[in-house]
């Protein structure tokens, strides 16, 4: 028992080497900063809101200029946003009037759903989830994880950090592809406007993962 105590004990510094040695490397993979977009008069009423071009509120537009404190201690090396004038203005009043507009960024097209809230889909059509119905008349489940696939694929050669301005659903449906998931997970990854996620790797390049979600109050991380 002495002996068994005394290999613990000995141990012990060569494991906060190795943890620490873990992290350090972790911390120089690219990691993938998502923002999703400020407040809309739309989103304020939670409506589905797709192609409809919709501008910031005022209280989008000031919570979006916030987002130049919280991303501070972030150096991305590419940033990349939505077409749509929503996540451009966001992009703009953080400070990044420069982000390169990448089309398959844009939120999912909810169809004949456009407009309209969970509460008034669900009269229609009992049951309805975006992630597993897609929208009538818009883009399927299949159409907008292949877009997501194309993102995904273009991230992964890019050396460095990357800031993206994007939007709810589509963040989702990007995080789920970018750790190889279907959509099934998606309906459990809550995001409020100009909320910030990272996703990155555990360890290394063959571990993709999610390393903070939904973060509003202060960076998630550097």
């Amino acid at each position: 028992m002495v002996q068994t105590s005394q290999q613990s004990s000995d141990d012990s510094p060569r494991l906060e080497e190795s943890r620490e040695h873990a992290e350090s490397k972790e911390s120089v993979l690219p990691r993938i900063m998502l923002v999703r977009h400020g407040e809309t008069a739309w989103s304020a009423e939670g409506r589905h809101t797709g192609r409809a071009d919709l501008p910031l509120t005022p209280d989008g537009l000031r919570e979006s200029a916030r987002l130049q404190l919280r991303l501070s201690r972030y150096s991305p090396d590419h940033v990349f946003t939505s077409p749509l004038l929503r996540a451009r203005e966001t992009a703009q009043q953080a400070g990044y009037s420069h982000a390169e507009v990448d089309e398959d960024l844009t939120e999912w097209n909810y169809g004949t759903l456009e407009g309209l809230t969970l509460e008034e889909i669900q009269q229609q059509m009992p049951g309805w989830s975006v992630f597993r119905n897609g929208g009538p008349r818009g883009e399927s489940v299949e159409e907008v994880m292949a877009r997501a696939d194309r993102v995904v694929a273009r991230l992964r050669l890019l050396p460095g950090n990357c800031l993206i301005f994007t939007h709810g659903h589509f963040s989702r449906a990007l995080a789920a592809r970018w750790c190889g998931l279907d959509f099934e997970i998606c309906p459990y990854l809550m995001l409020r406007t100009t909320a910030l996620s990272v996703l990155g790797y555990d360890r290394d390049l063959s571990r993709p993962a999610i390393h903070a979600w939904n973060v509003r109050e202060s960076f998630p991380g550097s």
